[in-house]
């Protein structure tokens, strides 16, 4: 018996649901990044922990509009694929199929762990704080090796930002609903 891969789980849709998230999220990374230096430079905290949240929300909101099992892992892993090959804003070569993929497997794995869905603003909140915590310390792992106070910093910065993000991506969310794109019969038909 042949075994199905990942990719077999989801329609069409669904797939371009998760392409269209992955590309907003990188599209939007040239432009939160720079804002988000603004402010965390004279703190001595990488931008991307503030940035992070912001466009780790797409992450988030393809998890929930397609509501299945590994949408998030396969959003940012199209994201790190897409990353790779146009060689743009914050590639860090083949590495960056770990960090960009991370955060989408670790909200994947919360959200089994606890056997839910991502339905209402606490789970929104909950998978953007996953989503840039694990980002923001696997970039610190691998780049920025910080001392403690800046790394908790960081972290703190990334759990709110991603927290918000999250949020964000819950009205986001809730909109498309309200146009009548219903996230648990419209995607998943």
């Amino acid at each position: 018996m042949k075994s199905k891969g990942i990719i077999s789980n989801f329609s069409i849709f669904e797939i371009v649901i998760i392409a269209l998230m992955a590309a907003l999220g990188l599209a939007s990374k040239p432009i939160v990044v720079p804002l988000a230096h603004m402010i965390t430079a004279p703190l001595f905290i990488p931008g991307g922990a503030v940035a992070g949240g912001f466009y780790m929300m797409w992450i988030v909101l393809a998890a929930a509009l397609v509501n299945k099992r590994g949408a998030a892992t396969l959003t940012a892993f199209a994201q790190s694929l897409m990353i790779m090959i146009m060689g743009s804003f914050g590639s860090h070569g083949a590495i960056s199929v770990l960090t960009y993929t991370l955060p989408g497997l670790m909200v994947d794995l919360c959200f089994l762990v606890f056997r839910r869905q991502i339905t209402i603003p606490l789970d929104f909140f909950v998978a953007g704080i996953i989503a840039n915590l694990s980002g923001t310390y696997l970039s610190n792992l691998v780049f920025f090796r910080l001392p403690a106070i800046p790394l908790t910093l960081s972290l703190a910065s990334g759990a709110l930002s991603g927290g918000l993000g999250g949020i964000i991506a819950y009205y986001i969310s809730k909109k498309i609903a309200d146009l009548g794109f219903d996230r648990y019969e419209g995607v998943n038909k």
